[in-house]
């Protein structure tokens, strides 16, 4: 294949990304959905395991390149991401500011990729032992705020209930370099 100026490989830290103008894909990121919630809890065979009042709903992907240091960052960023209104209504106040609930929900199907055919592949996820670890690594940085932090059970059939205040919902990745 010749040389395109627009194609280029990037080895990062962790991460493997392809650029093809104007595409990137990225394998090996921690990656989580926040949802600003009013209220949100988890039910395992009809028990509830967790729930918060107002705070964020994360819903958490390990990916098979992660380390630790990806769940780490990304604690640290769901705890400081400013998605609260201030008192001049700007999304200015992070849950540390608001005091509020975390729920962490173990989700590998955000890795799902469906760009070829209609059934997703999970082949970027982390394989289950590494994902728990990892996923535990998340949760203890989490409960280290003080914060009330409640979470799903790893690999469990789970119902998960939420009143997504605004809406806010935002997506985030372990990638640093971007």
């Amino acid at each position: 294949m010749p040389f395109h100026p627009a194609l280029s490989l990037h080895l990062l830290p962790h991460t493997l990304a392809f650029d093809l103008f104007p595409l990137t894909f990225y394998l090996g990121l921690m990656r989580a959905v926040v949802q600003r919630v009013s209220s949100a809890e988890v039910r395992v065979d009809g028990q509830v395991l967790g729930s918060i009042g107002h705070g964020l709903l994360v819903l958490l992907a390990v990916g098979r390149l992660d380390q630790e240091q990806d769940a780490d960052y990304l604690a640290k960023k769901v705890l400081n991401l400013r998605v609260f209104e201030d008192s001049d209504g700007k999304m200015n106040l992070s849950v540390r500011d608001k005091g509020g609930g975390v729920l962490v929900i173990s989700q590998f199907t955000l890795y799902g990729d469906c760009r070829k055919g209609n059934r997703p592949s999970f082949v970027d996820a982390a394989p289950p032992d590494k994902a728990e670890r990892l996923y535990s690594v998340f949760l203890d940085e989490v409960r280290k705020s003080g914060l009330d932090i409640a979470a799903g059970k790893f690999q469990a059939m789970m119902d998960v209930s939420l009143v997504n205040q605004g809406p806010v919902t935002v997506l985030l990745d372990s990638d640093k370099t971007r």
